[in-house]
């Protein structure tokens, strides 16, 4: 084994550490950090493969801003207000849509014939000018709606944490 797969290795198991951690955690402050655990730990993976702009971009707009969105919504609303129990009707649905989703993975994995996948693909090693160009101009648009949905997300979380009058 090479030091490249064994670096794989340890960094994949922590994605996945954090990936449980954040289903797993009764905390929602810790299944934050968990979360924060995997998203650093995919942007490993990324640097692995060579693509360190992926990589700094899951640091930072993922690993930093998402994350701190989620930490301040869940700062601001009123989290002790809800019950603790939330289990309801819907959770045998839940574990049937989780098993159908796994079992669909698995016969995707299974299924597909990885040597023939990659004998046949072709890489294209894109410039970062090109990619650049491409981003501002062909998907401005749809970075700047991420962007509205996150400001109105934390504006409807601070008008739920400041309460009504006589509160």
């Amino acid at each position: 084994m090479t030091y490249e797969e064994g670096i794989f290795y340890v960094v994949a198991g922590m994605t996945v550490i954090g990936a449980l951690g954040v289903v797993v955690a009764r905390n929602v402050v810790h299944s934050a950090l968990f979360l924060i655990l995997a998203l650093v730990a995919v942007a490993g993976l990324f640097l692995l493969l060579s693509a360190e702009f992926l990589a700094i971009v899951q640091v930072l707009i993922y690993g930093g801003a998402v994350t701190i969105l989620i930490l301040f919504a869940m700062m601001l609303t009123r989290v002790r207000d809800v019950p603790q129990a939330l289990d309801g009707p819907q959770r045998p649905f839940a574990a049937m849509a989780a098993a159908a989703f796994l079992s669909v993975t698995i016969l995707a994995v299974v299924g597909t014939d990885w040597e023939a996948l990659g004998a046949t693909e072709k890489i294209n090693v894109i410039p970062i000018e090109a990619l650049g160009d491409v981003l501002f101009r062909n998907w401005a648009v749809p970075f700047e709606l991420a962007s509205l949905v996150l400001i109105v997300a934390l504006i409807g979380a601070i008008v739920l944490a400041r309460g009504e009058e006589g509160e």
